[in-house]
């Protein structure tokens, strides 16, 4: 189940009924321009209508003539009209599909990154894509289509009310078929469609986790569970899409039947009202004219119905992130120091079930802390919450007197940075990229950073050097140098304190090395804490904190602890080839 919330049928509605108010004038001159269009369109059954009275009582040709201009002039006139309405609405749905897409990246950009990681790429992903897609249909086409159809019909029946009151009676035999196959529809789409887009963003993430990380699933010979899995989520997928699909079988010919016996009964009637006199023949014919030209705007209704569905599910998929919750409340309290402090910190992913167990660790300001350990021990949890990232389930972790959690986003990341071995590369010049961290970084800036992390002379071998395009359809950039580039973003951001956490793990170990030496120089002053396998960084480290089962296990310089004989130089002496016990020595 997704961490990331629906938005509720309450919340949809007032959301709408925001939009609406906001393009309310560019909405109702849209819609009286096909008033104005629908009405000149309705002109065609009236106008034969009387053509045949005309005709049958008196054969003068020149009221005929006059009567066929006026319809030829009408028919002019609505596609005149028509042409502008439809404009008018496509401009309007660009607009309001610019906005909605706006709100919702700066939604996403807001959300808790706790609440990002526990979500998984496939559900954000699904709303970012898929999500978006739809709802752009539904703003562009469906919602003006809905619209004008509605219209359409309204003044088509009332046409038929003046043009045969009798007669068009017979039109409201498919409004009850109408009504209940409707109804029954609307009462469960909602919920088949929502499970629908849930379905596919959840193949969706098990898909891109598996490409992602096809070679440790081939490494650990996981490929069978992957594709097991996979068969899962196609499964429930597919009976998602059965499920919408058998909605629409239904109710489609339901709605169809609705609108031909209409045609049927008022032709029916209304032949045996001419036939006892209380119809004229032009009357039964205009009637039916109208009621063969509803057919259409009652069908595009019916099938932009079914397309409003499916974008309303989005909708609620895309405004629901609105409601996730702050993990954080900023306090305006001003850190007094640099100095970080973790008191008996526990945390769990899952209720009930810590991965962190009352761990408590002080850094002063420029000190050097490297943080080893088996995976799973807990090690990079522990750094995310030293980060900030995540909020302690109890405890507190503090800077300067401060709980990173009561500080606002922006002043936290002045203070402590998080670097991953996960990294991005923007679409965009390579000096945007790096700028992200810096906009106001002149260029001599952006190269001592690159200088900093190694990567100058790759920039400078660039086509266009910092002006050259990279990211997708760019300059291919590799794993290596992306994440040179996230490590230059971080000499630019200039925070007092970072937690790297494997962030040269995509280098060889001679570069990573060289690239560590180099970051040294670049750092010294600030606080460190390295989350590392290659134990040549705590060799270089101040202290060293051993994480094991969710607790710092030791901790002490890389002399000391090698000379404890415990957990670290048990690592040490696997890791270096070289017995701890000489090396005490």
């Amino acid at each position: 189940m997704s961490a990331l919330p629906v938005a509720s049928p309450a919340e949809v509605r007032a959301e709408a009924r925001r939009l609406f108010l906001r393009h309310r004038r560019q909405l109702c001159a849209a819609l009286a321009v096909h008033v104005v269009a629908a009405a000149a369109g309705l002109a065609g059954p009236f106008l034969l209508g009387r053509i045949i009275d005309s005709v049958t009582r008196d054969p003068s040709t020149g009221r005929v003539d006059l009567l066929a201009a006026l319809l030829a002039g009408f028919i002019i006139v609505q596609a005149l009209l028509t042409r502008v309405a439809i404009n008018r609405s496509l401009i309007l749905g660009e607009r309001v599909f610019a906005e909605l897409r706006e709100t919702f990246i700066a939604r996403v950009l807001s959300l808790p990154l706790s609440t990002v990681e526990r979500a998984g790429t496939g559900d954000l992903v699904a709303r970012t894509t898929g999500d978006i897609d739809a709802m752009s249909r539904t703003v562009r086409f469906a919602i003006p289509e809905i619209l004008v159809a509605v219209v359409t019909t309204v003044l088509t029946l009332g046409a038929a009310v003046v043009a045969g009151p009798l007669v068009a009676v017979g039109a409201i035999v498919g409004l009850p078929l109408l009504y209940a196959g409707t109804r029954w529809y609307l009462n469960r789409a909602r919920d088949g469609y929502l499970w629908e887009r849930a379905a596919y963003a959840t193949l969706d993430g098990t898909v891109s986790e598996t490409v992602d990380g096809a070679r440790t699933i081939e490494a650990l010979g996981l490929s069978e569970v992957r594709v097991a899995r996979t068969d899962d989520d196609l499964r429930e997928a597919y009976a998602a899409e059965r499920r919408t699909l058998f909605l629409r079988t239904v109710w489609f010919p339901t709605a169809e039947m609705a609108y031909v016996l209409p045609v049927v009964a008022t032709l029916a009637w209304g032949a045996w009202l001419a036939s006892a006199g209380h119809a004229t023949a032009g009357q039964v014919t205009a009637v039916v004219l109208y009621m063969v030209q509803i057919v259409d705007p009652v069908d595009r209704l019916v099938s932009w119905l079914d397309e409003l569905q499916v974008g309303m599910s989005s909708f609620a998929r895309v405004i629901g992130v609105a409601d996730v919750p702050p993990d954080r409340q900023a306090s305006g309290a001003e850190p007094d120091g640099e100095d970080i402090r973790g008191d008996d910190v526990r945390y769990a992913y899952v209720e009930g079930q810590d991965v962190l167990h009352g761990v408590s660790l002080r850094l002063a300001p420029g000190e050097r802390l490297a943080m080893v350990g088996p995976s799973g021990a807990g090690k990079s949890t522990l750094g995310r919450l030293l980060a900030g990232i995540h909020p302690t389930r109890t405890g507190s972790v503090d800077v300067g007197g401060v709980p990173l959690v009561d500080l606002p986003v922006d002043q936290l990341r002045r203070e402590v940075v998080l670097v991953t071995q996960e990294h991005h590369v923007f679409v965009g010049t390579l000096r945007d990229n790096l700028a992200l961290a810096a906009p106001s970084a002149s260029d001599d800036e952006l190269r001592h950073a690159l200088a900093a992390v190694d990567a100058l002379d790759w920039a400078d071998a660039l086509p266009d050097g910092l002006d050259t395009v990279v990211g997708s359809g760019g300059h291919v950039v590799g794993p290596a140098f992306a994440q040179q580039i996230a490590l230059a973003r971080i000499v630019l951001a200039d925070p007092h304190t970072l937690v790297l956490d494997e962030a040269t793990s995509l280098l060889d170990p001679r570069a990573a090395r060289h690239l560590e030496r180099s970051l040294s120089a670049v750092l010294r002053g600030r606080t460190v804490i390295a989350i590392a396998h290659r134990l040549h960084t705590a060799h270089d480290a101040d202290r060293v904190a051993v994480v094991e089962d969710g607790v710092i296990s030791e901790l002490g310089s890389h002399d000391e602890l090698v000379a404890r004989r415990g957990a670290y130089a048990a690592l040490w002496e696997s890791w270096h080839g070289t017995p701890a016990s000489a090396e005490a020595r």
